[in-house]
C-alpha cells in the first residue's frame, strides 16, 4: 500500500506528468513551492484536468488527492512531509537543486520509517539524481552521524524523462495540456531494499543509454529547431518544422548523434531511425504548439560540456568523426542573446561580449584547449561575435 509523494516544483511537468503517474499509482501528491499565487491555487481546488494528445487525437484525466507546501513560509512542515512520505521527486531544473537539497536533508534525519525514502530527480540533466544527492550529504546540510546511515535512510536512483509539455492556454489555471507519449526511465541498482511502487516507470539496469539517446535525439533536435526558428523570426515548432531548410538541419543534426547512439551503446540502427522518425512527428505535432523563446530559453545550460550539442559532439570528435550539423545548432545557440525574460541569453551576451573566443569556448562548453572539438567550436563562437562588432 502506498502513502505520500512529495514532489518539488508545481509546474506544468511536475502537475501533468510526474503527479499523474504518482496520482496513478495511488499516492497523496503533496507539491512544494515557493510561487505564493500557485501555491494557493493548488490548495483551493479538489481537482484539476490533464488533457493529453496524441497521434489518435484527444484524452483527459482528473487529477484529485493532493495539496501543496510553500516551502518559503513553512519549511518545518516541508521537513515533516518528507520525514512521512515513502517516495520524493523534483522538477524544479538543475539550478534549483542545490536549494531543496536541506529539506530534504532535514527530512531523511527527521525519518523513523523502516523503508528507505526513494529520490528520484526528474531533470533534464545526466545524472541528476547524483548531483542532487551531492548537496544532500554536504557537510553544510548533513550531519556526518546521518550521512554514515544514509543507506538505511534514503536510497536515490538517476531518471530520464521524455514528455512534450507545449505552451500553455493563458486561462488555463492548474489545467495542463500534455501529450500521450511519455517516457521515464529510472536505474534501478540504487534501490537495495525494493524499487518503490510507481505506475509507468521503466526501470533499467543502466541509465546511460537511455539518457544519451534520449537528450541527443529530443533535446538536440528540439533545440535544433527552436534556435534556427528563432533567427528565422518563425512562431511556433511546428512551423519551424514545416520550414525544409530547418527540418533538414534538424535531420542533420540526429543523422550525427545516431552515429554516436548506435555505435556507443549498441542500438540497432533501424531501431534508432524509427526513434527518430517518432521525436520528429512529435516535435512537428500542431496540436502541441510550442514557441522557439520558450525551447531556447537557457541558452548557457543548453551550450555546457554534457548537454545536447557538446555532449554528443565531444564524444563524436573523439572518435575522428567531421562534426559539422551539431555545430551549426550550436552557433544558432550562441545567437539566441538578450531575449525577453531569459536571464542566461543576457549572460551569454556578457560573455560573448567580454572575453575572447578562446576564453568563451571554455567558459560556455567547458572544453579543454587540447580537445579535438576545440577548434571547431572557437570558429563558431568567433563566426557570432564577429556579428556583433
Amino acid at each position: 500500500m502506498v502513502g505520500s509523494a512529495v514532489h518539488f516544483g508545481g509546474g506544468n511537468i511536475g502537475r501533468g506528468f510526474i503527479a499523474e503517474l504518482l496520482h496513478e499509482t495511488g499516492y497523496e501528491v503533496i507539491f512544494v513551492d515557493v510561487v505564493d499565487k500557485l501555491i494557493d491555487d493548488i490548495n483551493k481546488t479538489k481537482s484539476y484536468t490533464i488533457t493529453e494528445v496524441g497521434a489518435d487525437g484527444k484524452k483527459t484525466k482528473t487529477i484529485t488527492n493532493y495539496r501543496a507546501i510553500n516551502s518559503k513560509h513553512n519549511m518545518q512542515e516541508t521537513i515533516d512531509a518528507i520525514a512521512n512520505a515513502d517516495i520524493v521527486t523534483c522538477a524544479v531544473g538543475p539550478n534549483v537543486l542545490k536549494f531543496i537539497a536541506k529539506p530534504i536533508a532535514d527530512g531523511i534525519a527527521k525519518r523513523t520509517k523502516s523503508k528507505p525514502l526513494a529520490v528520484i530527480a526528474c531533470e533534464n540533466m545526466i545524472n541528476a539524481t547524483d548531483r542532487l544527492r551531492d548537496f544532500i550529504v554536504d557537510p553544510k546540510n548533513m550531519s556526518e552521524d546521518i550521512k554514515n546511515d544514509l543507506p538505511k535512510r534514503a536510497e536515490f536512483g538517476n531518471s530520464a524523462i521524455d514528455r512534450i509539455v507545449p505552451t500553455q492556454p493563458a486561462d488555463a489555471g492548474l489545467d495542463v495540456v500534455i501529450e500521450t507519449f511519455y517516457e521515464w526511465c529510472v536505474e534501478n541498482t540504487g534501490f537495495k531494499s525494493g524499487t518503490p511502487e510507481v505506475k509507468g516507470i521503466h526501470w533499467v539496469d543502466n541509465l546511460e543509454p537511455y539518457i544519451e539517446r534520449k537528450l541527443f535525439t529530443v533535446n538536440t533536435s528540439h533545440a535544433t529547431a527552436a534556435y534556427f526558428g528563432y533567427y528565422k523570426g518563425i512562431k511556433t515548432i511546428h512551423e519551424a518544422m514545416a520550414d525544409e531548410e530547418i527540418k533538414k538541419e534538424v535531420h542533420d543534426a540526429l543523422e550525427e548523434t545516431a552515429h554516436l547512439v548506435t555505435k556507443k551503446h549498441g542500438i540497432d540502427k533501424k531501431e534508432q531511425e524509427q526513434y527518430v522518425n517518432t521525436i520528429i512527428t512529435r516535435i512537428s505535432n500542431p496540436s502541441l504548439e510550442d514557441v522557439p523563446v520558450r525551447v531556447g530559453r537557457a541558452p548557457i545550460r543548453k551550450v555546457g560540456r554534457k548537454e545536447r550539442f557538446i555532449g554528443p559532439a565531444a564524444q563524436l570528435a573523439e572518435q575522428g568523426y567531421d562534426v559539422k550539423a551539431l555545430l551549426k545548432g550550436l552557433t544558432m545557440a550562441l545567437r539566441f542573446q538578450n531575449v525577453e525574460g531569459d536571464e542566461e541569453s543576457a549572460q551569454l551576451a556578457k560573455v560573448l561580449s567580454e572575453q575572447s573566443a578562446e576564453e568563451a569556448t571554455t567558459t560556455l562548453c567547458g572544453l579543454e584547449k587540447d580537445h579535438p572539438l576545440f577548434p571547431k567550436v572557437v570558429e563558431c563562437v568567433k563566426l557570432v561575435q564577429s556579428e556583433k562588432k
